[in-house]
């Protein structure tokens, strides 16, 4: 059965991990608040992953596969978000510098068919250490303006992989899917395949 797969988020890195392993598919973004329900980053990007995919799944009709996801960098335990402006992506790299934090990223996934709905909610963790940082090095990246959209205030996939000593998980997770285990998890509840 060829399923529609609709992409409930706006994110060009999402996007581009998809295009990658040959999926087609539709990005729907929500346009809804994000509301962090949940103090605990593994609760937190499922609440707000889940919170994406059931709106976009509320305006679909017909039989659809919506894939909701959502970032969080923790450190400490505390969620750090994108920065409010250049002294807070300073706080946040100065927090992360010669350290290891979490990255978390919460995915739900729902399947509409034949008029019913069901959902799978998972959330992968990343750990990254990132190499002691100099001001004068966080000043300049910060000059190029790649923090200032970023969950922890650092691309891994731009310039900030400059930063980062090593990693211990799922790259692509960091980057915002966790591209493998979706497709996994789409193989086992509904034999989706994008080799088929």
């Amino acid at each position: 059965m060829a399923y529609r797969i609709i992409l409930a988020s706006a994110s060009p890195r999402r996007r581009e991990l998809l295009e990658q392993v040959g999926a087609e598919f539709e990005a729907l973004p929500a346009v809804g608040e994000e509301i962090i329900t949940d103090s605990s980053p593994q609760q937190a990007v499922l609440g707000l992953s889940a919170q994406k995919a059931a709106e976009v799944a509320g305006n679909v009709q017909g039989d659809a596969i919506i894939i909701g996801a959502d970032t969080v960098v923790a450190f400490g335990g505390r969620i750090l978000g994108k920065p409010k402006d250049a002294k807070d992506a300073k706080r946040m790299l100065a927090m992360l510098s010669g350290n290891t934090h979490s990255v978390y990223t919460g995915v739900s996934i729902i399947v509409k068919q034949a008029g019913k709905s069901q959902e799978y909610s998972f959330y992968e963790e990343t750990e990254v250490t990132m190499y002691p940082l100099s001001e004068e090095q966080m000043i300049s990246y910060i000059r190029t303006g790649e923090p200032m959209d970023k969950a922890g205030a650092y691309g891994i996939q731009g310039k900030g992989a400059a930063f980062i000593e090593k990693i211990q998980g799922d790259y692509n997770n960091v980057v915002g899917l966790p591209i493998a285990r979706v497709l996994r998890t789409l193989e086992e509840i509904c034999g989706f395949s994008v080799f088929s």
